[in-house]
């Protein structure tokens, strides 16, 4: 997932504070054996296991409960988050993989299409593309991470505890240094 709309879905901005920036770690990685296919109309992409393919991404780390449960909403019941190896990038190629050089093999858990491959389309989903023309629609207001924010805002299973970016905790913590700001003021 793009680092963008990560920050979006975990931090409800795309632009996230220092302190938000420093919890999270990036590092570019091949899933091999796997495939990623543009879902038809629509901008995202959907990974399924195919032999002799490889997907290029990011290993994240630093991620937590609550960071995975806004990110299991996100993902929605059309994908299944599942555990699988991949491979650290000591040296990232050209967008064709050349020059690729692969390092450490790590276990870890990604997000597989399971909503069947008749939803799909045929060639591969173009990051440089979304990037370029569609990704401005992910990192802003939208639609899309009403349902994130929402159940953040109101399930009482909030594994965050209410210290998400929306939780209730947080919501007293703005507002208690909100009106620190303004007595200090007068």
């Amino acid at each position: 997932m793009e680092p963008q709309v990560l920050n979006r879905v975990c931090y409800g901005t795309s632009t996230p504070t220092p302190f938000q920036k420093g919890l999270l770690s990036f590092r570019p990685a091949l899933l091999h054996q796997h495939r990623r296919h543009r879902v038809l109309h629509h901008d995202y992409p959907a990974v399924i296991s195919q032999q002799s393919s490889s997907v290029r991404g990011t290993y994240v780390r630093g991620l937590t409960d609550g960071d995975i449960y806004r990110l299991d909403i996100f993902e929605g019941n059309e994908y299944e988050r599942r555990r699988v190896k991949i491979k650290i990038l000591d040296v990232e190629g050209n967008e064709a993989g050349e020059g690729n050089v692969e390092g450490e093999e790590l276990e870890v858990e990604t997000y597989i299409w399971v909503a069947g491959e008749e939803k799909l389309e045929d060639g591969e989903w173009d990051f440089a593309e979304f990037r370029r023309e569609k990704m401005h629609n992910w990192i802003t207001s939208s639609d899309e991470y009403d349902e994130v924010d929402e159940a953040v805002r109101t399930h009482s299973n909030d594994p965050t505890g209410g210290r998400g970016f929306k939780g209730s905790i947080t919501d007293k913590l703005e507002s208690t240094k909100e009106q620190e700001v303004l007595k200090s003021a007068v």
